[in-house]
């Protein structure tokens, strides 16, 4: 009885699951599943040819006490990090800004700039940089019009990480839109009002601008950080697949590809993979616990 009760309530209810099933298929198989079977792998000594054999965590202390590749590529990735994600932010934000002044086609404008997004990530665009980059490329043409003798920007260790950075700065089209429609929902009056009372641009920004978009500069934040910290395809492409020259575009991903797909060390993988979902959680914790001290959400309170 009460069964039927509910169905007669609620009708639409097993119409409601079928549409959840591809959801919760999806969420099993592919994303709850692979990872608790890597969380096991990384417990284990696997090789893709044989059967994983139990080594519970034997791995993770290799890892941190006897493997030299792995602190110089997390070191080679927290610098990628933290070189890349401010230049990128403010390089979005003053894009958005610039396009926030009602200049027509806007649409136009908007498209092209957030294209670097849709392709800034392919082998094709990757290879493209490491000519730009390359010792006769553009970048060094450019330069010897002044004199400049520029480096060897992919054959130095010192200076490759630089070209793979400037790439990641040119993918700052999604960044840039969401910035741009933040900048969108500030009410003109506060910047009407802000007029009267004698304030210039640069107070503008600093005192309305900014603060406004701190819920918007948060979740670039949170974007950019997980992003960076997977970056594998410029460094692959550009350091030739093998973190060449000296380990100079070994990242931290690439550390991990390598260990997995050309060594076959797959538990041993594995177990760099979990470290590094560690590492982006604790990163992303932090800016959450953070932003209750710089993230106002336009109700008088900040962050909570």
């Amino acid at each position: 009885m009460r069964t039927a009760r509910r169905q007669r309530l609620y009708p639409h209810n097993r119409t409601a699951y079928l549409f959840l099933l591809p959801w919760l298929i999806g969420l099993f198989c592919l994303t709850l599943g692979p990872m608790l079977g890597s969380l096991y792998l990384s417990l284990t000594k696997y090789n893709l040819l044989s059967a994983p054999e139990w080594i519970g965590f034997a791995n993770y202390k290799t890892i941190f006490t006897d493997d030299s590749t792995f602190t110089g590529s997390l070191k080679l990735t927290f610098k990628y990090v933290i070189l890349s994600v401010p230049l990128r932010l403010i390089f979005a934000l003053l894009v958005a800004m610039a396009l926030n002044k009602g200049i027509r086609a806007l649409g136009i404008y908007r498209t092209v700039y957030y294209i670097p997004s849709l392709l800034g990530g392919s082998v094709a665009i990757s290879i493209v940089w490491r000519q730009i980059f390359d010792t006769d490329g553009l970048i060094n043409g450019f330069l010897g019009w002044f004199g400049i003798h520029g480096p060897a920007w992919i054959a130095h260790p010192d200076y490759l990480i630089y070209p793979i950075v400037s790439l990641s700065i040119w993918q700052f089209g999604s960044a840039m839109v969401i910035f741009l429609a933040g900048l969108k929902q500030i009410p003109a009056d506060l910047y009407e009002a802000s007029q009267v009372d004698g304030a210039g641009k640069v107070r503008q920004f600093f005192k309305i601008s900014l603060p406004m978009l701190t819920p918007v500069l948060f979740f670039n934040l949170i974007m950019s950080i997980i992003n960076s910290f997977q970056a594998f395809t410029p460094a692959y492409v550009i350091g030739d697949g093998h973190g060449g020259p000296l380990d100079a575009s070994m990242f931290y991903t690439l550390y991990l590809y390598l260990k997995g797909f050309s060594y076959f060390d797959m538990g041993y993988a594995s177990a760099l993979a979990w470290i590094m979902l560690v590492i982006i959680a604790a990163f992303t914790g932090i800016v959450f616990a953070t932003s209750r001290f710089w993230v106002f959400y336009g109700d008088g309170k900040e962050g909570r």
